[in-house]
């Protein structure tokens, strides 16, 4: 009798466990794949913050959430192109140095302009490219040229941006691309990118960096040349609009830095991390015409006394 019930125990004991293991195996099975992670998106609508400048005095004419930290991306090459210029009037360099790709610069993604290691191009052909192509290869070459590498720039940028007042603002990187892993996105506010763009306004070459709509590199080989167009949709289509950058990646949304003169007066307009390309565009035509309309009425000059003729009686 002990023996049958021990027989049957021992049945129903190994019943219960391959009932057990089936149940945890399909609810293992039925389990939903875990979800990649999402990168967090921090642009606004119409913008995460913005600001308008008098160009001449500083004085701010318009701003709203002008201290928001955001993500500038490529605008950041403003302070690239600052730092190089300080270089070349401090006669530390020429625009016809040398710049020699290193193996690391013809390996940067994003907007490029697909340089080759031990290519070798001139500083001011490097700085078109910058600016009107936004070659994130290009930055890595300067930065590397100037600084030895791209970490001892970042240093140089970041000094810089103290000195200027840029409180808000740390960089991270040469280019302004999203981070990679272990790595911190650049940060900034719109305020702090006005007075980066007032001191970059105060170099005569700036704005012929700028201001270019169109240009090749490479115009003398047919097979690799390139033809860069600025990201700039509003150069040529709104009235005195000479500059200066545009910026772009997913999380960030776009950024501009817009600069125009009209009738001897210069507004800067910072739009930092719009949702929206469209919406960026509008925001920063509409922003650059308020901030002209705040202006200070120019005085007239004084209308020249009549002359006279003949001899007074």
């Amino acid at each position: 009798m002990n023996r049958i019930f021990r027989t049957w125990f021992l049945a129903g004991l190994a019943g219960l466990m391959v009932v057990g293991q089936t149940e945890v195996r399909a609810a293992t099975d039925s389990a939903p794949a875990p979800k990649p992670t999402r990168k967090k998106v921090i642009a606004g609508n119409p913008y995460l913050g913005a600001i308008v400048v008098d160009n001449a005095t500083g004085k701010v004419l318009l701003e709203d959430k002008a201290d928001a930290e955001g993500y500038p991306a490529s605008v950041l090459k403003l302070m690239d192109l600052l730092i190089v210029l300080e270089k070349i009037e401090q006669k530390q360099l020429a625009l016809q140095d040398p710049v020699i790709v290193s193996a690391k610069a013809s390996h940067i993604g994003g907007s490029r302009v697909w340089l080759a290691e031990k290519e070798t191009f001139s500083v001011d052909e490097m700085l078109y490219a910058l600016m009107v192509q936004s070659a994130n290869d290009v930055a890595v070459a300067l930065a590397e040229k100037l600084a030895g590498s791209t970490e001892a720039f970042v240093e140089l940028m970041n000094k810089r941006a103290q000195e200027l007042g840029m409180t808000r603002t740390v960089f991270h990187s040469v280019h302004g691309l999203p981070p990679g892993a272990g790595q911190e996105h650049d940060v900034t506010t719109a305020r702090d990118f006005a007075l980066l763009s007032r001191e970059l306004l105060r170099h005569k070459d700036a704005l012929r960096y700028t201001s270019t709509r169109e240009r090749p590199f490479r115009p003398n080989d047919k097979k690799h040349m390139v033809m860069m167009r600025n990201h700039d949709q509003l150069l040529g289509q709104v009235e005195g609009v000479d500059g200066l950058k545009t910026g772009y990646f997913t999380e960030a949304g776009y950024s501009i830095a817009l600069t125009a003169e009209r009738k001897g007066q210069r507004v800067i307009v910072i739009v930092l991390d719009s949702v929206d390309r469209k919406v960026w565009d509008a925001k920063a035509a509409e922003l650059l015409a308020k901030g002209f309309l705040a202006l200070p009425a120019q005085s007239s000059p004084s209308p020249s006394p009549a002359k006279t003729s003949g001899t007074a009686k």
